[in-house]
């Protein structure tokens, strides 16, 4: 490819002296430089179009090797997380390509970086990897260098089990994470008057379980209150505030006249919570009768309104900083939207509508096409549809919950 300044990329890649490769999502090869085919002793025939597995999987024959899978797992977490990660030198032998079952022993030092498509997502997985092989080996006798050679491979292999031991950690700790977090998010009860469907996903990254929650309850005058929340966080402590904030706002929302002395008596109490500053949150209180919804924002993305014609409203009047913000307590601001019979009101976490190096007005235009394609749709078909539209093929970087309601 050659842009306007008469650079030919293509060119680039083919020269560049280390070995590099592009791979797609599924891990299959989309193209390698020719550093790559030499230092493997493939053809690109042998490699492009393949998957990774396939073209260059671990020996069957000695368990103990494993470089296929380690960089397997390296590249899939790239592709879920949006993030780089330089591996810690590590063994993968290669099958000689003119004796087949007799493998070679090989050391490498690979980084894995995603390349963003122009939605944002992740579209490709560059990895590039420095053989290292006659450094690990050695060459002559046990001189001081041979020595310091095969400490820095110890030294690296201790790290590797390390890093190894910290991402199962943080994996175990997801697990706990994901199991508070739906013990505390509430089971749907069927609304008198009303459909509703909540969905909570998880983000895919093992270090990305965030503090997203939601809430729909009946008032006792038969008015629906419906909020969505994010903690400001990770993990089991994002989890905890999670809770807290949640409970706190049902209790305001019961005792309070209006989604705006709710959301201050939140933030009041979010003074309190370790954890909880900062954090986002939304009140919707939706009069049936009236044909109204009163709302208050609290730094959240806005709630959208859409129309039974395919019509969408944002509702973004009554949008104020996040909790716990201003140094001083100040009264929050509150608004008030129309409906029409058959209307359906979507809130929403960030997770669903943003993209890393993207402006947030792109994510809500594309969830403004989404519910308007699907209109009329049921509240559960809707909801599921909104999620298959928006999240991206490897998984989110981040929470989303969601929260549906036929007026």
């Amino acid at each position: 490819m050659v842009n306007t300044h008469g650079i030919d990329y293509e060119a680039v890649f083919q020269a560049l002296p280390s070995a590099v490769a592009l791979f797609t999502t599924d891990l299959v090869y989309v193209d390698v430089n020719e550093a790559f085919l030499s230092s493997m002793g493939r053809t690109r025939d042998q490699v492009v179009g393949r998957y990774l597995s396939d073209a260059f999987p671990d020996d069957p024959k000695d368990s103990a090797v494993t470089g296929m899978r380690k960089l397997q797992a390296s590249l899939r977490w790239v592709a879920a997380t949006g993030q780089r990660d330089a591996m810690t030198l590590h063994r993968y032998d290669v099958e000689y390509p003119d004796r087949p079952g007799v493998w070679e022993e090989r050391y490498w030092s690979p980084v894995n970086v995603p390349v963003f498509g122009p939605d944002g997502r992740v579209a490709l997985l560059l990895h590039r990897e420095e053989d290292i092989t006659e450094l690990i080996r050695g060459q002559g006798g046990k001189d001081r260098a041979t020595v310091l050679e095969a400490e820095l491979y110890t030294r690296a292999r201790e790290l590797q089990e390390v890093n190894e031991r910290l991402r199962e950690a943080h994996a175990r700790e997801r697990e706990v994470a994901l199991s508070l977090q739906e013990a505390m998010l509430p089971a749907l009860v069927p609304l008198r008057h009303h459909r509703a469907a909540v969905r909570y996903r998880p983000a895919a990254g093992v270090l990305n379980v965030c503090g997203d929650w939601y809430e729909l309850v009946e008032l006792p005058d038969g008015r629906i209150a419906v909020a969505v929340g994010d903690v400001v966080g990770q993990g089991l402590a994002a989890a905890g505030v999670m809770g807290q904030l949640r409970s706190a706002l049902t209790a305001a929302s019961l005792v309070t006249d209006g989604p705006a002395p709710a959301l201050d008596t939140l933030g009041l109490y979010a003074r309190l919570v370790d954890g909880a500053e900062s954090a986002t949150a939304v009140l919707c209180v939706v009069d049936a009768t009236n044909r109204t919804i009163a709302y208050s924002n609290a730094g959240h993305p806005p709630p959208a309104l859409l129309y039974p014609d395919g019509t969408v409203d944002f509702l973004d009047q009554a949008t104020d900083p996040p909790l716990g913000a201003r140094p001083e307590h100040t009264p929050r601001p509150q608004a008030e939207a129309v409906f029409a019979e058959g209307a359906t009101l979507v809130l929403y976490t960030d997770g669903l509508i943003e993209r890393r190096h993207e402006d947030i007005d792109v994510g809500l235009t594309r969830l403004a096409a989404s519910l308007a394609r699907h209109r009329g749709t049921d509240p559960d078909t809707l909801a599921d549809t909104i999620l298959a539209d928006l999240t991206p093929p490897a998984g989110g970087s981040d929470d989303t919950a969601l929260v549906v309601l036929r007026l």
